[in-house]
């Protein structure tokens, strides 16, 4: 059987107290499973809007999606989890990455390394979290036990292997890390980052949840026309391969819901995540996916 759809929405948007409350209380009646809240400068804290979205909501877990590592001493890191989940009656869900924006990190005074630099943060950083959160000993607690569900969220070789190994949900971007910036990554490529974590997890590959993040959302009858300002961004990509491209949602609602129910089958995404712009854009295709 294949596993049931879950859906997130990611507030990118800071808010003030009564509209924060407002848009978290809107995503539960619109159906949204998770209320998720990144870790960029510029952008809501993480631990405190979960905690007040708790304040207002019931039904929705919540999540951070995703801490970058770089942020983070791991100690201080798993009083924060376990704080959160307490005081969210046990609804938090961990995400977490290796960080990419340089920018954020000379803004924050912290070194921006190299690439395996940052995975090396982010492993032990994981590796700490797992032996903090598992010890009886380790106060506060989390509501959830051993730990609250993790989500490892990137691409690589090495993060891949790090999630197949402590991973509870796996989170694919749809793009990568280049000299250039970030680059997305097409239908084939994707093929070819989750047969690279298959390799990886094996038979741990049939309990782990795949998430994937939904970058642009558009209900249209013209594809074409929808796509059009994506285009200057990625020139080397033809229309139809843009709209073939798994990161975008784009269509009728009837349409991108059988496109999510074939990712599902082809590469195994179960666990759609998408920005607040698209709120209630997403709602109607959450409906009919969830009629069957």
């Amino acid at each position: 059987m294949p596993r049931p759809f879950r859906f997130a929405v990611n507030m990118l948007t800071p808010a003030d107290g009564p509209e924060w409350r407002r848009k978290c209380r809107r995503a539960e009646e619109l159906g949204y499973d998770v209320i998720q809240v990144p870790d960029h400068l510029g952008m809501m804290a993480p631990f405190p809007a979960l905690v007040a979205a708790a304040e207002v909501t019931e039904r929705p877990r919540l999540g951070t999606f995703v801490l970058n590592a770089a942020f983070w001493n791991p100690a201080l890191l798993a009083r924060e989890i376990a704080t959160t989940d307490a005081l969210t009656g046990g609804r938090l869900e961990i995400g977490i990455g290796a960080g990419y924006v340089k920018e954020e990190h000379d803004r924050a005074g912290l070194e921006f390394r190299t690439p395996g630099g940052r995975v090396a943060h982010l492993w032990h950083t994981v590796e700490e979290l797992e032996r903090l959160l598992h010890d009886d000993g380790h106060l506060p607690k989390a509501a959830q036990r051993p730990r609250p569900p993790l989500l490892i969220g990137g691409n690589g070789d090495k993060v891949l292997r790090l999630a197949a190994e402590h991973a509870d949900i796996v989170g694919f971007t749809g793009a990568r890390e280049s000299r250039d910036g970030l680059q997305v990554l097409t239908a084939g490529e994707v093929d070819g980052r989750i047969a690279a974590y298959r390799r990886v997890a094996g038979e741990r590959s049939d309990e782990q949840e795949l998430n994937l993040l939904l970058q642009f959302v558009a209900v249209t009858d013209d594809r074409e026309a929808a796509v059009k300002e994506l285009l200057p961004r990625v020139p080397h990509l033809s229309v139809e391969q843009v709209l073939d491209l798994p990161l975008l949602a784009v269509g009728t609602v009837q349409a991108i819901a059988g496109r999510l129910r074939g990712q599902r089958e082809r590469y195994g995404f179960s666990y759609f995540t998408v920005l607040d712009p698209y709120l209630e854009t997403f709602a109607p295709v959450m409906d009919e996916l969830r009629r069957g």
